[in-house]
């Protein structure tokens, strides 16, 4: 990980804002819940946060917690979560049908798949609510926002070693940034 610097919780929300528009009217748009997962971050975490590069395989082992599956017939993510690696594994596993069972997942994870890298939203321990509840693993990097673009990222090769992702992050902690900003964490 490399730190960039910390910034305060407004900065978040407004680049989430400009980023990530809610559309009542788009059922496929779910992004009034991800703005309450950024929301609860920040409570549950005194508003720490701070702008990130995650490498490639840092990504690939962020948490993912339930999912539905835009409401399909499958779930992708079991309510123990799997990181976007298993997840994107599974995914492959599943492809030919899971495009039929689950179209509205499968359209945003196809219109993800050549997206520019728009910055995660991700936190260090799981938000209150039924998606994290059952989480195995309790720390470590986990998602608020992003699940869609890190598993079409995954499966269309874009995790690489020494490829960059923007991201925030809620809840590091001194340790994490000790050596300041824009140096590599191990």
């Amino acid at each position: 990980m490399r730190v960039l610097e910390a910034v305060p919780f407004t900065t978040v929300m407004d680049h989430f804002a400009r980023q990530h528009p809610y559309d009542p009217q788009d059922g496929a748009n779910s992004n009034d819940e991800a703005e309450g997962h950024i929301r609860n971050a920040q409570a549950a975490l005194r508003g720490r946060w701070h702008r990130v590069l995650l490498d490639g395989p840092e990504v690939m082992r962020v948490v993912l917690p339930w999912h539905l599956g835009e409401d399909g017939e499958v779930e992708l993510i079991p309510r123990t979560g799997l990181t976007v690696a298993d997840a994107a594994r599974r995914l492959t596993r599943l492809r030919a049908a899971y495009a039929a069972t689950n179209p509205l997942c499968a359209a945003k994870l196809a219109r993800q798949a050549a997206a520019p890298p728009l910055p995660l939203f991700l936190s260090t321990v799981p938000m209150p609510g039924p998606d994290y509840e059952h989480l195995a693993v309790r720390e470590g990097l986990i998602h608020l926002d992003g699940l869609h673009r890190m598993l079409a990222w995954a499966t269309a090769g874009r995790l690489a070693p020494g490829r960059w992702t923007p991201a925030y992050v809620a809840g590091l902690a001194p340790a994490d940034v000790r050596h300041g900003a824009g140096h590599d964490q191990d």
